[in-house]
């Protein structure tokens, strides 16, 4: 199991924006190129995003699709890899101060990466996921100001 947090500067409604607009998949999610709302109305339960990963001359659309939705505190995502399976991606907003704690929990789910799941893999998830929060926090910090004033 991958879980990975970081304390954005910015309000928890911040984050909820960020992670409510289904345009905005591809600013924080980590190798995708673009992303649009395939299904539903996201983030809702069964809404659906469709995305696009690029790596070189190698391309791969996928989708994920909203299992649970409590907002502003609570999202988690089945990302489908085709015949590789999918994976479980739970994030919970926390409240910090006046910041917000963000955290991420990432495991396999079905297919074959069960099968390979491994200390290994976990690594490299987590420095994925290391990634991604940085690039969620730099989505949420681009609004501007805190709302009080402090940067």
């Amino acid at each position: 199991m991958a879980v990975q947090h970081l304390l954005i500067r910015r309000p928890p409604a911040w984050v909820w924006d960020v992670l409510r607009d289904g345009s905005r998949y591809a600013d924080w999610v980590v190798g995708t190129q673009e992303s649009w709302e395939a299904g539903g109305h996201w983030p809702m339960e069964g809404a659906t995003i469709g995305y696009r990963v690029k790596l070189g001359p190698l391309a791969y659309e996928g989708r994920t699709v909203v299992r649970a939705c409590e907002p502003p505190d609570r999202l988690e995502l089945e990302a489908m890899a085709g015949k590789g399976g999918s994976a479980r991606i739970a994030i919970e907003i926390k409240p910090w101060g006046k910041d917000t704690l963000v955290v991420i929990d990432e495991h396999p789910l079905r297919g074959r990466k069960g099968s390979f799941h491994n200390a290994a893999i976990d690594l490299l998830v987590q420095l994925r996921h290391r990634s991604m929060l940085g690039r969620l926090a730099r989505a949420v910090e681009s609004k501007g100001a805190r709302p009080d004033g402090d940067s």
